[in-house]
């Protein structure tokens, strides 16, 4: 699964973004076959500040409405429940894809350093003898 509207943006501008309030929105949607249904999960999306959550959502929406009902047992009954969640703006993942964002950003946190004595270190300062705490 890829993440959409991020294109050109650094880590940085995501962090500050989702500062101001943006979000990571997931979007599920079923098509069904008769005695099938498959209920699978969108591309995460990067939703702006100030954006609606809905609005990417409604191509799935439509998607469910049109061609998830069809399934017996599993199709109403996947067909509602992700209707109900794009109406509700899409699952939320935005603490998860963040966490994986930082953990992956090689310069992300570094500068100011604490070792065990709880002094504060610049990064060009010597280190010897001392441990570092994450």
């Amino acid at each position: 699964m890829g993440i959409k509207n991020v294109e050109g943006l650094t880590n940085n501008d995501i962090r500050d973004l989702v500062a101001q309030g943006g979000k990571f929105v997931m979007y599920k949607y079923c098509i069904s076959i008769v005695i099938m249904t498959f209920n699978r999960p969108s591309d995460f999306y990067f939703i702006r500040p100030g954006e609606s959550r809905i609005v990417p959502g409604l191509g799935y929406l439509f998607i469910s409405f049109f061609l998830g009902w069809w399934g017996i047992p599993w199709g109403p009954i996947y067909t509602i429940s992700n209707i109900s969640s794009i109406l509700g703006g899409g699952k939320d993942y935005t603490h998860e894809i963040l966490a994986h964002i930082n953990q992956n950003d090689p310069i992300y946190g570094v500068g100011t350093t604490y070792n065990i004595s709880g002094h504060i270190q610049s990064p060009n300062q010597e280190t010897a003898n001392t441990y570092q705490i994450p």
